[in-house]
């Protein structure tokens, strides 16, 4: 029988299979083969009792990405979560979540939340450069929910986690996205405001049919160390078709002279703010 594990409370785990839920631990032998079960793993288990719903889990089924911190798999698409005001827009910690998604092979999306608080609009020359780009921008308003319908059509059919700041409104998000379901928004809201198993427990909940959202600390810092320095212009998506144009086959786009997306700054095809960001980002990096 195969199942989703949608909760971990340290070794104890809760998996979907179907519209039912059973509680199991992962069986010995995992442990010695050193794989240990992460939410969004996709397992099979054997049924110990099913009046009570006890399980044992046999065995993982492959994933299609794996997050070490925290431990999560099978996401496919990142909310990254900038508010447009208090606190204001942090586009250095963006633009290296954007580098790790592309690295990890998930989905982003970009929502810039509370846009009704930036008076002078400047949150529309952030979503016109990363349009630009070619990734999806979502405005929202969390606490008049404005742009929450659209948000709630872009989740269908992923597994999604929220990332971003704190402050910037993930939770306020996810409760107006859950606003019809109350026992699970008061699942949420609950955990956040006493803090119960913050640092044991993860969760994801279905918000539609195979539709769900993670709830979990942890994505508000992203330690983005597994890409290698030399590789991260590989991670920058409008740099790639650009990589070709540089003199050198190792160009680092800082010292160097004939470089392609130097070049592409000064013409206007690329945003010299993201180019600066890349800057730190690689040098970052590189002293790690």
């Amino acid at each position: 029988m195969q199942g989703l594990i949608i909760e971990n409370i340290s070794n104890l785990y809760k998996i979907k299979v179907d519209s039912k839920i059973y509680e199991a631990n992962a069986r010995g032998r995992l442990k010695k083969e050193e794989i240990t079960p992460v939410v969004g793993d996709k397992v099979e288990i054997q049924i110990l009792e099913e009046e009570n719903n006890k399980a044992v889990i046999e065995k993982i089924l492959p994933r299609t990405t794996y997050i070490k911190r925290p431990k999560m798999s099978n996401i496919t698409q990142l909310i990254l979560v900038v508010s447009s005001k208090n606190p204001k827009p942090d586009l250095l910690l963006l633009d290296k979540q954007l580098a790790f998604v592309e690295f990890l092979g998930i989905t982003p999306i970009i929502v810039l939340n509370k846009t009704d608080l930036d008076k002078k609009q400047d949150f529309e020359k952030i979503k016109i450069v990363y349009e630009k780009i070619g990734y999806k921008v979502i405005k929202t308003v969390a606490k008049g929910e404005e742009g929450i319908e659209e948000l709630k059509e872009a989740l269908k059919g992923n597994i999604n986690a929220f990332s971003g700041n704190s402050g910037v409104g993930k939770s306020t998000l996810i409760n107006a996205i859950f606003k019809n379901n109350i026992t699970q928004e008061g699942e949420i809201s609950q955990r956040n405001k006493k803090g119960k198993n913050t640092t044991t427990s993860t969760a994801i909940y279905e918000i539609d049919k195979n539709t769900y959202i993670a709830d979990t600390p942890g994505f508000s810092t992203f330690d983005i160390s597994e890409i290698e320095y030399r590789e991260l212009d590989k991670y920058f998506r409008e740099f790639k078709p650009l990589l070709e144009n540089c003199e050198f086959v190792d160009c680092t786009h800082i010292k160097e002279e004939k470089c392609g997306i130097k070049q592409a700054i000064e013409q206007g095809e690329i945003d010299s703010g993201r180019y600066e960001r890349f800057c730190k980002i690689y040098e970052g990096l590189k002293e790690k």
